[in-house]
């Protein structure tokens, strides 16, 4: 493994790297191991309004620079990834703590996204109209907003800024970028790799600290127009209250509770390698996880069986290690939380298959660690079916045909993902007319979406705006329609004339 001694970093303002300006700072560990990995700048509300000044003044520049050379920077930055892509892997499983392959797909994720976005600066496509009225055009434009603020989770630390800070700068908008607090020093690469690719100064800035300080200035600053936060409900909820003073577009991403259904006609092999990429894939630290798998009678106690073995064969270790599937958790406050929902669990008279303890020695040391971990006859008004636990556990429920499926699927606040697995087409169908979600797969897990479809969710998983896709244009821009009337009279469309 490589070594990285403990560096301070800056924040990036203007073209300018700098310290807070209070000049307090944090420090950021390995979470598989605890060794400290970097020193950041503890920034604040002064900070925040510096980045977005410097956001202001660029903008009046770059909303200019025409759309296929903002277009063309992301090919170059979405090059520089690919490059890269190993260093910033082997980083990511440092700082996040995912196992290679999964650190490598995160960046590829960033790359897919930064060719797909730099493409739509050939397109951002409007639409011409025919008007009412004779000698007139009719169209529809794009046209970007202002200052974007991002704020991003610690779980995808690469994909998620790509998903936001892309179309937002192939649209024309300037950013500031808050990264998480537990995975600040791949943020920082981030946006060093966009300046390197040829993001003017000032274009993209980063301002490092907690959600509190800088996260809430930027939603309550009156020069940022758009927040885009991927985070938990509770986040969304406060960050919607707190912008609505200055009637700000706010774009969340939040929480998912998401189901695999197994129905008796499935392919059992296939569905449990789906549940445990889903359920176990990133320690269960991702909004698409698998936190609840809904059986159908028939192939339950079969499935039961084959799943908890496949679980109980899943290695833990440093994600850097060859042949690790299970990485750790982010911090000590998640593995507290993911422990507490075993104990909530076994409370409401869940049976604890596999699992449910903190994962100690064997080369772990002091890592944040947790079991892969299944419950069996849980009842889909427990707790553990209906809240968002973020770690490596799921839970087992037992339902008679597909409709009892579907309505245990739905039967939660979140709609993000959700999945089936059958053989019977007609079935198939049903179930994507029928589950209340915003991504829907047939014989594949919840996890997997692809950067050229829309990815979000229904009900308490947002608020109805979607990243990635065709989609994520409505975000970082507002519509203007333009008539021309090349008539040489006043031209009253307005006034009823059919009489």
């Amino acid at each position: 493994m490589a070594t990285t001694a403990t560096k301070t970093f800056k924040n990036l303002i203007g073209g300018e790297w700098v310290d807070a300006a209070s000049g307090d700072t944090f420090e950021t560990s390995i979470p598989a191991t605890g060794e400290a990995l970097g020193v950041f700048p503890r920034s604040g509300a002064e900070d925040v309004d510096r980045a977005v000044e410097a956001a202001k003044a660029a903008f009046e520049e770059w909303r200019l620079v025409p759309a296929p050379r903002r277009g063309e920077i992301l090919f170059r930055f979405g090059q520089l990834l690919a490059e890269r892509k190993d260093d910033l892997a082997l980083l990511m499983a440092r700082e996040m703590g995912k196992v290679i392959p999964e650190a490598a797909g995160d960046v590829q994720e960033a790359i897919d996204m930064s060719f797909y976005m730099g493409g739509e600066g050939r397109r951002l496509f409007g639409q011409t109209t025919p008007s009412e009225l004779p000698d007139k055009f009719n169209m529809s434009v794009r046209q970007p907003i202002g200052v974007i603020g991002v704020i991003t989770p610690w779980n995808f630390p690469i994909a998620i800024p790509s998903w936001k800070i892309a179309p937002a700068l192939v649209c024309g908008n300037t950013v500031v970028f808050k990264p998480a607090t537990d995975t600040p020093l791949l943020g920082e690469r981030f946006v060093e790799l966009l300046a390197e690719a040829g993001v003017p100064p000032g274009v993209v800035n980063i301002v490092h600290g907690g959600g509190g300080a800088v996260g809430d200035r930027l939603v309550r600053h009156p020069g940022v127009p758009v927040i885009t936060l991927t985070g938990s409900r509770e986040t969304g909820v406060e960050v919607m209250r707190n912008a609505a003073d200055n009637l700000k577009h706010i774009h969340l991403e939040l929480g998912g509770k998401n189901a695999i259904v197994v129905l008796d006609d499935a392919d059992l092999d296939l569905a449990v390698e789906g549940i445990v990429w889903s359920a176990f894939g990133t320690s269960g630290q991702r909004c698409t996880a698998a936190s609840r798998v809904i059986v159908q009678e028939g192939a339950y106690e079969e499935l039961q069986s084959r799943l908890v073995a496949a679980a109980e064969r899943l290695r833990l270790g440093p994600g850097w290690e060859d042949g690790v599937d299970v990485g750790p958790v982010i911090n000590q406050a998640a593995l507290d939380k993911i422990h507490s929902y075993t104990g909530i669990g076994v409370d409401e008279g869940a049976k604890l298959l596999t699992g449910g303890e903190v994962a100690g020695g064997n080369g772990l040391g002091d890592g944040f660690f947790y079991r892969p971990t299944i419950f069996g006859d849980v009842e889909p008004g427990m707790r553990i079916a209906q809240e968002e636990i973020f770690g490596p556990t799921t839970a087992l429920l037992r339902v008679r045909d597909l409709d009892e499926a579907v309505r245990v699927s739905n039967g939660i606040e979140f709609g993000l993902s959700s999945s089936i697995f059958t053989r019977d087409v007609n079935k198939a169908f049903r179930a994507m007319r029928d589950l209340e979600a915003g991504i829907t797969y047939i014989n594949a897990g919840t996890i997997g979406a692809e950067v050229h479809l829309p990815f979000g969710g229904v009900k308490g998983t947002g608020n109805g705006h979607r990243e990635a896709g065709q989609a994520a244009l409505d975000v970082f821009t507002e519509w203007k329609s333009i008539y021309v009337d090349y008539s040489g009279k006043l031209q009253k469309a307005q006034i009823d004339t059919s009489e």
